[in-house]
Order: C-alpha cells, then sequence, then structure tokens
C-alpha cells in the first residue's frame, strides 16, 4: 500500500554531508516504492524554498535565526504549523532530530491524528552537542535534552540507528527493544571506481569529513612529522566542512608542529559527486576518531568507512567498535585511538608495502558490496513501513 510520508530533516539537503546522502538515499527508496514523500528540511541561500528532488517533494523552511538552539526549537515549531494545517495528510511522519520528532508526537496526541512515527536516531543532542559549544557542558541543557529524548524514544513507533552500538545506547535510555531496528549506512558502490595502482606520487593522505573535534583529526596532524621522516614529500588533504574556529585551531596546531600549507592543507566542501574522484586520488585514506562518548557509548556509521573501502584505498582506522562493525582484521589497518605514533607507524607501513595495502583495500571493496550497499539499507527501511 502506497502510504504518504513526512520525512522531517533538521539539515541542509543536499550538502556534502554523509547526513545528506542518508536522506537523499532513504528518500529515494520510499519514493521508488511508490510512496509519496514530502521532505521537510532547512533552507539554505541559494535553495529553492519548494522544489522535486531524489522522488520527493522538499519543503524547506527558512530560519532567520543564529543560535542553533532557538533555530531547532523553530524548527520543529514549523514540523508542528506543517501537521497542524494538514489533518490526515500522512501515514507516516519519520523525522531524524528530537525537536521535529516532539512536534510529531506532541500534534498526533493533541489533534487525534492516526500516523505512525519513526525516529531516525542517529545522533542525539544531549551527547553531541558539547562538542560543538563546549560551554553547554557546564549547564543543565543536557540533562534537560536527556530526558527529551528519553520521553520521545518511549513514544514513537519505530527507531532506526545504524550501529549495533547505538542500540545498546538507545536501549538504555528507555527505548523498548522490540522497537529498534539496525540500518547501517550505505554506499554507493558503481559511483566509486577502484584506483589505479601503486597510488600516485607524491603520497597523499586524505581524510573526508567534518572538522568536529570527535573526528580526531589532531591525532593525524600530529602524525604527520613522523610520517615526514619516512616519506618527506607526503602531504595530508583534509576535505570537508568546519567551523572556521576549528579550522583554525587545526591550522595552528599544523604551524606549530612546522607543517606548511602545503603538507597539511585545508580543501573545505566538495560537492557529493566529486567525493569519489578526492578518494580515488588517495594513497592512504584516514578514520582517526577520537577515543569518547560520542563514538563509544553513542556509537555512530561513518559513511567515509564505506565510500572509502568501495574505492579500494587503504584506510588506517581508529580501532573502535563502530569501525569494527564494518571493517574487520585484513580489512583495514587499525591504531589505538588517539596515538598519533601508532597511527605514523601504520601509515608509513601501507605505503612501505603497497601490494599488502592493495590486498587488504580489495579485501574491504569486497566487504561493503556484500553487506554495506544503499540498496540494502533501503530494502531494510521498507521492511520496517511494511511493518508499520
Amino acid at each position: 500500500m502506497a502510504l504518504k510520508v513526512l520525512y522531517a530533516a533538521f539539515d541542509v539537503v543536499p550538502s556534502p554531508k554523509g547526513a545528506s546522502r542518508h536522506i537523499t538515499h532513504f528518500v529515494q527508496s520510499l519514493a521508488s516504492a511508490g510512496h509519496e514523500v514530502t521532505l521537510f528540511t532547512v533552507w539554505q541561500a541559494g535553495m529553492a524554498e519548494e522544489e522535486s528532488y531524489a522522488g520527493a517533494r522538499v519543503i524547506r523552511c527558512r530560519i532567520e535565526e543564529g543560535n542553533f538552539l532557538r533555530r531547532a526549537l523553530l524548527f520543529g515549531d514549523a514540523v508542528w504549523e506543517h501537521l497542524r494545517a494538514r489533518e490526515g495528510a500522512y501515514d507516516v511522519v519519520h523525522f531524524r532530530d528530537i525537536w521535529s520528532g516532539t512536534a510529531a508526537v506532541e500534534a498526533r496526541r493533541h489533534f487525534g491524528y492516526r500516523y505512525r512515527t519513526v525516529f531516525e536516531a542517529n545522533g542525539l543532542p544531549s551527547v553531541e552537542l558539547k562538542y560543538h559549544y563546549p560551554a553547554v557542558a557546564e549547564t543543565s541543557l543536557p540533562n534537560r535534552l536527556r530526558a527529551q529524548e528519553r520521553e520521545l524514544l518511549r513514544r514513537v513507533d519505530a527507531v532506526i540507528c545504524v550501529s549495533r552500538i547505538t542500540e545498546i545506547f538507545l536501549r538504555s535510555l528507555g527505548a523498548p527493544v522490540e522497537r529498534i531496528v539496525v540500518i547501517p549506512n550505505g554506499v554507493d558502490v558503481e559511483s566509486f571506481r577502484p584506483g589505479g595502482w601503486p597510488p600516485p606520487s607524491p603520497p597523499r593522505l586524505v581524510y573526508i569529513g567534518t572538522l568536529a573535534s570527535w573526528q580526531g583529526l589532531e591525532t593525524v596532524i600530529e602524525a604527520m612529522p613522523l610520517i615526514l621522516a619516512a616519506f618527506p614529500d607526503a602531504c595530508l588533504r583534509i576535505i570537508g566542512p568546519g567551523k572556521s574556529k576549528r579550522r583554525k585551531m587545526l591550522e595552528k596546531l599544523a604551524s606549530k608542529l612546522g607543517l606548511d600549507e602545503e603538507t597539511v592543507r585545508f580543501e573545505g566542501s566538495v560537492p557529493p559527486g566529486q567525493v569519489p574522484a578526492c578518494i580515488e586520488m588517495a594513497s592512504v585514506c584516514l578514520i582517526p576518531l577520537a577515543y569518547n562518548d560520542r563514538n563509544v557509548v553513542q556509537g555512530c556509521c561513518p559513511v567515509k568507512v564505506l565510500e572509502y573501502a568501495a574505492a579500494a584505498r587503504p584506510i588506517v582506522a581508529a580501532d573502535l567498535p563502530v569501525v569494527r562493525e564494518l571493517l574487520g582484521e585484513g580489512e583495514a589497518f587499525f591504531f589505538p585511538p588517539g596515538d598519533a605514533s601508532a597511527l605514523a607507524e601504520r601509515v608509513v607501513y601501507v605505503l612501505s608495502h603497497p601490494e599488502k595495502a592493495r590486498a587488504t583495500a580489495e579485501r574491504a571493496r569486497r566487504r561493503v558490496e556484500e553487506g554495506f550497499t544503499w540498496e540494502r539499507a533501503g530494502q531494510r527501511l521498507l521492511e520496517i513501513y511494511n511493518s508499520l
């Protein structure tokens, strides 16, 4: 049966972030199955307020507010107003954040709506907000957000998460175990061509992702002098969005270590369609995730791991359970998180043993081909919708 779906996401879509790719593929899966999807998301300068995208009707909410929390609350208010004005318009309301989620469950209660609710819990603000706004950690806000998260998890009909680690965390917050389904992120394998071998010279180390502190980029930069001692012409390319303050901190660290702008280059965001080419130019791809509650307790499923693997490039990764869920021994080169010396040692090994690196990268590609495609993730999503 075709369903009318409201998919609410406090994100900009499309954008270079992994969240945008996740949303896009899920929307495409729903639309391709014949469901009528309205994607309700955030407007950004240069975007249309309404258009068709990925088989869905997109409504972008224009919020003229700089403060993150007020912006989030206003987005929740906008979802409430959208639902209030559309009695009976939807069979399912699917959301990725607690603000639109709270609006959805409260509107259902207040107006007596009969739609089902799906919470895609990829990251909770009680955990993640302090990494973007450190002062938040010293306030009562994380506890208040945690209470809101617990209440929402209790009231929704289905919960989707991307990792077994996240599933355990959500269960600890009171989410009923029978309502939780793990759907790991995926990758469009056909978009990635295994790069030529050997990789281009000089050696290029590539990181793709945000500059958030949980990503562990300090460890990579601290490892660079050790890598340069073995491979003096090696360079690091950091590709992805990040706040200017955070970027300046990392640039200052690089400068302090005597690394110039050509050795450590911050290249900013690239459109999603250019990501494969950025990865294919790499000699080594990096997953330097830090050991913290976001990565270890809450969990995550880094899209970059899957994209690196799809391109069959050697991966040097922090040895964390969230990475081991995706790649095992013989599919990546692991180092203890936060250990710059160990990271450098693994990178030097990869660059010194190209055939070993190639075999490891090819095994990683086979792993994602077999288990981590967006098509597979979309099928699991449709199974959830069929069970509602």
